[in-house]
Formats: C-alpha cells, structure tokens, sequence
C-alpha cells in the first residue's frame, strides 16, 4: 500500500516498541491517581495542552478533563480569551496563533499529553465556500502541533478528523451503510476540508510509525450540543435549524429555510459522547495510530431533524427549500463495529435527549442577544 495501514501499525506495535508511562512533578499516593480505560492511572499533574480549548469541542474536552481531576490544563485557541465558547475555572486559558510554529512549541512544553482540535472549519456552508482556509491554515496547526508535541517528548497525540474523510462515491444514496473506517480509502474525501483532515491522519500515523510517539486519531460524526457555533455561518445543522425554528417562533421570521431538499440524511452525536469517546480513544494502546469513527449510528435526514426540534421547542412552522445552498452528500452514518470491538463503548445519547438542551441553550442566547447582551455565536 502506498499509505500507512492498520497491518503497519499492528508491525509497530509488536516490535518491541513501549509506551511511556510517566509521573509528572509532585507525586501523589496511589488513591490519588486518575484510572483511565486503559490498563494505566494517571497522574492528576501532568500537564495536558487542549489546542482549539477555545472553541466548541475543544471547551467541552477542557471541561470534561478538569471533572476527572486533571489539575494542569492548558487551553489554547486564537481567539481572544473573551470570545471562547466556554471557559473552566482552574485552567491556563491562551490566546495563541498556532499557525506560528514558535508558538506551538512554546505551548507544548512539558506537556504529556497534547490534544488537538485546533482547526479552520464550520457547517457545510463555510467548509464548501472556504476551501483555501480549511485546507492551509488548518495544515500548518496540525503541522505545528504534531511536530512540537514530538519534540518537546510528549507521550500521547490526539488529532481531531473528520468523516469528511470518507470517499463521497460511497455516500450518494439516502439509505448508505454505515461507513467503516476502510471506506475512507482508495480516497476521494470532501474538497479542501476532507482531504487536509485524511492527509493529517497519514501525518499522525507516520509519527508513530517512525518517530515512535503514540497518536489517536478519532473522525468525528457531526458533533452537536450547548455552548457551540449557532448563527454567523459556521454553525452546523442542528443549530442552525434549531436557531430558525425559535426564530419563527419569538416572531421574527416567518417560516424557516432549509438548505436542499431536506431529505439527506447524517447521524449526529451529542457533546458528552464525544468527550467520553475521546478520553477512551486516547487511552487505549490499541487503537495507536488508528483512525476510528467517533459518531452515533442514528441516523436522520434533515426533515425528521426539524421534526424533533419542533417537537422541543413547541411549535409547527413553515418550511422552504433551497437547493442551490451547500448540502453536502446525500447520506453519511457511522458504523461503530470497531469501535465497540477496542473501547467496548459507543455513543448512547440519542438526538432527541441531545437536542432538548442544545434547543434550551439557543434559546437563551437567541433572546440574550435580542436584549443586546454579549453571547457566544
């Protein structure tokens, strides 16, 4: 094969190479360590570097880390502090531009573990409108990242993917399979977007292969939850649709416009299952090096999607199409085969329970920002 596969990793693997276990300053008694899914426990003082902390996923990972007990988090994103999605208290929040490389090699030294979510991206309408940007600046962060975190001696590497990876021949039907973690080659990914997530993949797995620094690589399946991107062009489905309907419903637009024919369809997976997800993905040997979906099987088409938010907020409204807007393919799910063979774990919130307080929170922004209150778009 001309790219890394699954038979390279395991060959790694069985060679004699080892992974790191480590201590971090001031040791703690045994009652004290943090258990991870893994055969190992953590020290609660290692330094863990969150790139993208800023941002939507990114926030949640901080916050989910903190609750476990890490007590050295390091949160970095390059929009000012005031603007982040949510911020945890206790955490070292940065505003940095990790397109600089001296600025990712600062913010990772000493860290033990490095997570990057750090990326250029948005809903459809902003990855299929700004190619250019999702494919260069999004490179040159994970370039950085990846780089410096072998260089300072960073013992784990998490890289954020993206099932726009998948080949899109495989996802032109409503009905599609769930797609394997194999259906990602031979290649034929999402312009701009998908091809720099499975190019970074191929980045992150040669690092391991050659460099020897343990990476996990999850391809997230439409992420979607409170404190996220919900109006300005970025927002993803869910809370777009979710924005529209409550828009209908404080009265100030009449009926709510979906982009296509509303019948693609997607799987979505709410913000608490990605970060156990996560966690779980990056503690497992197993999965070194291995690209594996992170997404629910449930999957929806746009319609039933708005259905299931009209059904939370309380309200019918008018609905028109237009399909000259993004939609992307016709129909992507994740199949969670192997995922529940290495973690014995897969997403269990259905969309119906995430969106209840998805929909409560965008509502209170909606209403926050007509009162001329600061909010988080």
């Amino acid at each position: 094969m001309s790219y890394a596969t699954r038979e390279d990793i395991e060959r790694k693997l069985k060679s004699g190479w080892e992974p790191e276990y480590f201590n971090a300053p001031n040791p703690v008694v045994e009652k004290e360590l943090i258990q991870t899914p893994y055969k190992e426990k953590l020290n609660p003082n290692i330094k863990i570097v969150v790139a993208g902390g800023g941002g939507f996923i990114g926030g949640a990972m901080v916050r989910y880390l903190k609750d476990r007990g890490f007590k050295n988090i390091v949160a970095a994103d390059i929009k000012p502090v005031y603007e982040w999605y949510q911020t945890t208290e206790g955490v070292a929040n940065l505003c940095l531009d990790l397109r600089d490389h001296k600025n990712a090699m600062a913010l990772v030294q000493g860290a033990v573990e490095v997570y990057n979510f750090a990326a250029d991206m948005g809903g459809m309408g902003f990855i299929e409108t700004h190619r250019v940007d999702c494919l260069i600046n999004s490179s040159k962060i994970n370039d950085n990242m990846v780089e410096a975190s072998w260089k300072a001696g960073a013992s784990r590497y998490f890289f954020s993917s993206s099932a726009c990876a998948y080949n899109t021949t495989l996802q032109q039907k409503h009905d599609v399979p769930g797609l394997k973690e194999r259906d990602a080659y031979p290649a034929d990914a999402e312009r701009g977007y998908g091809w720099e997530k499975l190019i970074a993949e191929q980045k992150c797995q040669e690092m391991f292969i050659e460099k020897g620094m343990e990476t996990h690589i999850a391809r997230f399946h439409n992420v979607y939850g409170p404190h996220g991107t919900w109006d300005g062009g970025r927002e993803k489905a869910p809370a777009a649709l979710a924005r529209k309907v409550i828009a209908v419903q404080e009265g100030d637009e009449d009926f709510v416009l979906i982009w296509g024919d509303g019948k693609q369809r997607r799987s979505f997976m709410y913000i608490d299952d990605c970060t156990e997800g996560v966690f779980r993905l990056m503690h497992n040997l197993n999965t070194t090096a291995t690209p594996l979906n992170i997404g629910s099987e449930e999957m929806i088409s746009v319609n039933e999607l708005v259905d299931i938010i009209e059904d939370i907020i309380g309200i019918k409204v008018e609905r028109k199409y237009d399909t000259s807007k993004p939609k992307g393919v016709v129909g992507r799910n994740s199949d969670n085969t192997i995922v529940r063979k290495f973690l014995d774990w897969e997403p269990r919130i259905s969309f119906a329970e995430g969106m209840k307080p998805t929909c409560e929170w965008i509502k209170e922004q909606y209403r926050n920002r007509k009162a001329g209150k600061r909010t988080v778009s």
